[in-house]
């Protein structure tokens, strides 16, 4: 089942569409299906060009039932949680209250091993070499995985179990590995800086600024606020793997690295906002933009990729198991695109969401 939701209404067929402004939106339909049908229960996107804004969503909001996925829903962005916490941090370090060559050390004591040798800009750009606290977990499809659904984290804790295991290389800077751990830090050292939590700070910074008001930081909270899809995740039961609805569990697990919830709105209107220089200098925006290690497309909390027609657009994507999403938007904002599905794990989407982000910035 399809649920689309336009600016203007279209009353003709797909076929019989009269004008190049609806055939690009129905094209873009027709991608968001295709996602669905690789492997997603249901998917939602926000388009924004020089046509206007459209909305699409395709197939439905839980499994078992014909509810079409709210055009308005929440979901969780897992790891463009890490562009917010970065932004907060390069805030700080334009009012001189942080810098980026300094030490984890300096503002956490003992809290890693060699602290004194990885730098928060390390932290950042995952050049850190700090094992990655996710890695240290049960994941799906293994049934314990659902043991620690409800369970309270710490950053703490979790930077404890990380840097129990060797470092992912050695010397820190000198190549690049994806870690959570190094922003769980980063939320940290943002408290330390401010004396407020980083979530009561990209709240203050960020949130309310720019009127960002469908999303949230729940902490603990195990419930997506709002209308929104279920989510679910692969679990192997009985001798079978099953999808189990994962809609509600407690985001402390994915803290500083993962834990927000948005709408396809809010998360194009932040990109916008930070692309455009509201929320940071020219010269903190440039380095959000340098990878730490040549050859990656990822900088200080901001990703990059080009599209098949050779556009540069930039943002992050992210994973909440449950959840997956894309943010992204041309240099100059003319275009941008956000889209979030719930996995069915069928096979993975990527190459289908490649192909609506193609269709949306160069058509």
């Amino acid at each position: 089942m399809t649920a689309t939701t336009t600016l203007a209404v279209m009353a003709a067929s797909a076929a019989a569409l009269a004008t190049p402004e609806d055939a690009d939106r129905a094209g873009l339909q027709q991608r968001l299906d295709d996602v669905v049908a690789t492997g997603a229960v249901g998917a939602l996107v926000e388009v924004r060009d020089e046509h206007g804004v459209w909305r699409g969503t395709s197939a439905v909001a839980e499994r078992g039932t014909t509810r079409a996925v709210p055009v308005h829903g929440h979901f969780r962005v897992g790891s463009i949680t890490k562009t917010f916490v970065a932004t907060v941090a390069l805030q700080l370090v334009g009012e001189g209250r942080l810098r980026l060559d300094d030490t984890v050390e300096a503002w956490l004591p003992g809290a890693v091993p060699n602290g004194d040798r990885i730098t928060v800009r390390q932290l950042l750009n995952h050049t850190s070499g700090l094992y990655d606290f996710k890695r240290t977990l049960p994941m799906p499809p293994d049934p314990e995985f659902m043991d620690n659904r409800w369970r309270t984290w710490t950053a703490a804790e979790q930077v404890r179990r990380a840097v129990a295991n060797p470092p992912s290389f050695d010397p820190p800077g000198s190549d690049y590995a994806y870690s959570n751990t190094g922003y769980l830090l980063l939320g940290q050292i943002v408290e330390e800086v401010t004396g407020r939590s980083y979530g009561e700070e990209i709240e203050r910074r960020v949130i309310r600024p720019l009127r960002l008001r469908d999303t949230s930081l729940p902490g603990t909270s195990p419930r997506i606020r709002g209308p929104h899809p279920h989510g679910y995740v692969p679990i192997e039961q009985d001798g079978r793997t099953r999808l189990v609805d994962y809609t509600e569990m407690n985001p402390s697990v994915m803290g500083a690295g993962g834990e927000i919830t948005s709408t396809t709105r809010d998360l194009n209107r932040f990109i916008a906002a930070l692309l455009g220089g509201r929320l940071l200098p020219g010269h903190l925006l440039d380095e959000m933009k340098t990878p730490g290690v040549g050859g990656r497309k990822y900088g200080l909390g901001l990703a990059w990729q080009d599209t098949s027609c050779g556009v540069r657009v930039y943002g992050n994507d992210g994973d909440a198991l449950a959840y997956q999403s894309w943010s992204f938007s041309t240099q100059d904002r003319r275009r941008q695109v956000t889209v979030a599905l719930t996995p069915d794990f069928r096979a993975d989407p990527d190459d289908v969401v490649d192909a609506l982000l193609d269709k949306a910035f160069c058509d």
